[in-house]
């Protein structure tokens, strides 16, 4: 039982602390060295998004540049597809599959994409019980007292529901960029493996969030079936 125990904490550790550090170094290097790589069709990320949103007849979504590492993002509420300073300017392979991936999710919010939808209406509730949860758990956990514990686990379980919810969306916006681009001759065959590995690493973030929070919300659920042990 002891060995099992240990077994059972060496994983969660790994999957809790390791897995999340590894995706963020992956991503780093598979964006650093293909960020360096310049497209053959010479395309900046903005001229690649522009493109590809006309082309999906969304001219009323614009391309905006924004400040930070890795800060491209599709904001819904605005309709406008923020893509950072270097993947704006810049014309890379990296650049590009970033780009085509953000404007995969501008095609998401114009089609109506079901979990699209269903991650923007969790957003509000995710927001205020991530934070809420860890109240009601640490006070239920100290005060040994389970229905604050409950409370605080139902909470958290939505913050969860929200991550893994964002695995479809993000999965799916990477393979519209891939066939977008491919389609619209942003990148060659040369090309297409090295803009898949961006995008791919890219994704094993939201996998090692998700994985992480699902690991998280299974170790509290133990927690509290355990103080029901204790308590009969």
């Amino acid at each position: 039982m002891v060995i099992l125990s240990l077994v059972m904490y060496i994983i969660y550790f790994a999957v809790l602390m390791l897995l999340p550090l590894y995706a963020q170094r992956k991503v780093k290097s598979t964006y650093t060295r293909y960020s360096k790589e310049t497209s053959t069709s010479g395309m900046t990320g903005a001229q690649v998004a522009r493109k590809i949103l006309d082309e999906n007849g969304l001219g009323n979504v614009r391309v905006e540049a924004v400040d930070g590492f890795l800060s491209d993002h599709y904001d819904p509420t605005t309709k406008v597809v923020r893509l950072s300073t270097h993947n704006f300017y810049e014309a890379s392979v990296a650049g590009n599959a970033v780009a085509a991936h953000e404007c995969g999710h501008a095609i998401q919010d114009a089609e109506a994409y079901k979990f699209l939808n269903i991650r923007a209406k969790l957003v509000p509730a995710a927001n205020i019980s991530s934070n809420a949860s860890w109240i009601f758990i640490m006070i239920g956990m100290i005060a040994t007292y389970q229905p604050l514990m409950l409370v605080g686990i139902i909470l958290l379980a939505i913050g969860v529901l929200f991550q893994v919810v964002t695995l479809p969306v993000e999965f799916d916006a990477s393979k519209r960029a891939m066939r977008q681009m491919s389609e619209h001759g942003i990148i060659n065959n040369d090309e297409y493996p090295k803009a898949k590995k961006v995008l791919t690493a890219a994704a094993l973030t939201y996998v090692a969030a998700a994985a992480t929070a699902v690991m998280e919300l299974a170790r509290l659920v133990l927690i509290y079936t355990g103080m029901g042990n204790r308590d009969d």
